[in-house]
């Protein structure tokens, strides 16, 4: 039998491998093998669409045209943004774009400059 650690929740000896996660049958807490115990949380790591990784303050490009919504105006493809804020959520992205004002992106559809 293979050593796995205790349920963090219940501290149940039963858990078992699911993937990459471990799973608790008596309480049904799942976590990460890879996660450091007694962590809590996880930082999020948004990459971009070359599979950088983005931190607060960087400078990003749009690479493909992207309909505004609510407006009639598209952003251009090569639009460099200044000083982004990762945020949580369905866009990753808080921004302001001169002549557009304050956006958000999906981190998909730009690159780190």
């Amino acid at each position: 039998m293979s050593n796995l650690p205790n349920c963090p929740a219940c501290n149940s000896e039963y858990t078992y491998e699911d993937g990459n996660l471990l799973v608790c049958p008596e309480c049904a807490h799942e976590w990460n093998v890879d996660a450091e115990p007694g962590n809590g949380e996880e930082e999020k790591v948004v990459k971009d669409a070359n599979g950088n990784i983005l931190k607060d303050g960087d400078s990003v490009s749009v690479i493909k045209d992207l309909k505004v919504k609510g407006s009639s105006s598209v952003l251009k493809i090569g639009t460099k943004v200044k000083n982004i804020r990762l945020v949580d959520g369905d866009h990753d992205i808080d921004c302001k774009i001169d002549g557009f004002g304050a956006m958000k992106l999906k981190s998909e559809f730009v690159k780190k400059i």
